[in-house]
């Protein structure tokens, strides 16, 4: 009996346990549960017991990351040329404005869902302002971003007339092909005087680059600027009007510093207004035997600007040079390696004081060189506002806007490449009776010799890879060669590497 009522003893069970809750969240845990949300998606969520929503951000968020990663891994960040072509540019505004406005977004309902009116009214105040600041600091770099693309964009609009433009070059009909299957694209580089005390513009330096589309190899041909009757193909509309130079006529004018102003001066013969850059092409082809196929004019003073931009240059001055107006009264720029500001570089690549045009022209062209080899891609992202909005004052060009991404991947080439150089002065070329074909010989030599190994072409920063291809010159065949003026010039000059030239 005792044991059937042992038996049926009712079994105790032991009371359902209390539900466990989360501490409350103090002021300093909202914001930083915040915070972490901002590295972390998800993590505020889960936190707040909102475990679905928390988990599908974190896993969205990693698979966003890890793309990130693999596409910067697959691509030489080194090269920012793609970042130059308009579809580029356009993509990363909006990428870098829907991931503001993404943030911004996940911000705000990372920080309601853990639940603020809970804590007390200063709480809810403090962590308000809090995450206020917060979510400005986390859109800031988004809008850098974008901004900086826009002001690409603006500084590209603004400098390099669109295909459909009458003075733009032709647009290639192959993207895929910018430079049309050419060994060789030749640009003139223009230094533009024109300051507020003169009317018009006077080219005060004249460069041919001459670019190897494949390997980037370069030979730059300066030309003076008191270069005499220079001679125009007979394609040219100047070519009846001076048959036998530009000016042949005056014995100590018609200097090739002219022939753009006169161009523009005399529309009517021309065929139109603005043609000031399509004459010194002519004549600079002409006289060089080369097409010259785009132009880029600088002014001089905006060009201080452009060095200034990026910290100043440091040339190799090889002796003291004065600088300012004509008696050089503003300092003197001293002997020795030195890093120039942007209104020194400037004089030191104007100044005629105790010199001449043609040391000048030697200088000009080492502040080319240090320019081209100093503007690194970190030096640019860094000051790209400063630059931009230099770059704007100071350029002119016909280089169409289709051509800007490619023209920036052969700048990449050429910042890596042979650079050498040839200038047309005396004793080797005289400018009052220039020996024209001896020019051309020059010219042609000086190219061929640009492809062939560094013993021969005196490669700046470079060694040539073995079994590296030589480069033919591209000429363009002119119907009407002009004939050789005897001088008493020696053999033709060699060019030479800028590092040899200029200590860079």
């Amino acid at each position: 009996m005792d044991s059937t009522r042992k038996r049926r003893a009712p079994r105790r069970t032991s009371a359902p346990a209390a539900p466990r809750f989360a501490r409350p969240l103090t002021l300093g845990s909202v914001i930083g549960w915040t915070a972490l949300s901002v590295i972390l998606p998800g993590a505020a969520h889960l936190r707040a017991g909102h475990r679905r929503t928390g988990i599908a951000l974190v896993g969205v968020y990693a698979v966003l990351l890890l793309t990130a990663l693999a596409y910067g891994l697959t691509r030489n960040m080194d090269n920012l040329t793609a970042f130059a072509g308009e579809g580029a540019q356009t993509a990363v505004i909006a990428v870098a404005s829907g991931l503001a406005l993404a943030w911004f977004a996940l911000i705000v309902v990372s920080y309601v869902v853990l639940r603020p009116n809970r804590l007390p009214q200063l709480g809810q105040i403090l962590s308000g302002l809090a995450v206020g600041v917060l979510s400005v600091a986390v859109m800031a770099p988004f809008a850098l971003t974008a901004n900086t693309m826009l002001t690409v964009k603006d500084t590209i609009d603004n400098i390099f007339p669109s295909g459909n433009d009458a003075e733009a070059a032709p647009v290639p009909t192959d993207p895929a092909n910018p430079w049309e299957s050419r060994d060789r694209v030749n640009f003139l580089l223009i230094g533009g005087d024109a300051a507020g005390d003169r009317t018009g513009v006077r080219t005060d330096s004249m460069t041919v680059a001459s670019v190897n589309t494949k390997t980037g190899n370069t030979v730059l041909l300066s030309l003076p600027r008191n270069l005499q009757h220079v001679r125009f193909p007979p394609t040219s509309p100047l070519h009846k009007q001076f048959p036998n130079g530009f000016m042949a006529e005056l014995p100590n004018g018609g200097l090739l510093n002219e022939v753009w102003q006169y161009a523009n001066d005399n529309p009517q013969l021309m065929g139109g207004k603005n043609k000031g850059p399509r004459a010194l092409m002519d004549a600079l082809g002409y006289t060089l035997n080369l097409k010259i196929d785009y132009y880029a004019l600088m002014n001089m003073y905006g060009f201080a600007d452009l060095v200034d931009a990026i910290g100043g240059l440091k040339i190799r001055v090889e002796r003291d040079i004065k600088w300012g107006g004509h008696f050089g009264t503003a300092g003197t720029i001293k002997a020795g390696y030195r890093r120039l500001g942007g209104e020194e570089a400037l004089w030191y690549g104007r100044s005629r004081v105790e010199s001449d045009d043609f040391s000048r022209m030697a200088r000009q062209r080492c502040v080319i060189g240090a320019f081209a080899q100093q503007a690194t891609p970190d030096k640019i992202l860094l000051n790209f506002s400063k630059i931009a909005k230099a770059t704007k004052r100071l350029a002119q060009t016909n280089i169409p806007k289709p051509l800007v991404q490619p023209l920036a991947e052969l700048a990449v080439k050429v910042k890596n490449a042979r650079i050498t150089s040839l200038q047309f002065v005396p004793p080797e070329f005289y400018s009052g009776r220039p020996d024209w074909v001896k020019i051309r010989r020059a010219t042609a030599k000086a190219i061929q010799d640009s492809g062939r190994p560094t013993q021969r072409a005196q490669a700046a920063d470079v060694t040539a890879s073995p079994g590296q291809p030589t480069a033919t010159p591209t000429r363009t065949h002119l119907a009407q060669r002009p004939s050789e003026t005897p001088t008493q010039n020696g053999s033709s000059k060699t060019a030479k590497s800028l590092s040899e030239v200029c200590g860079l």
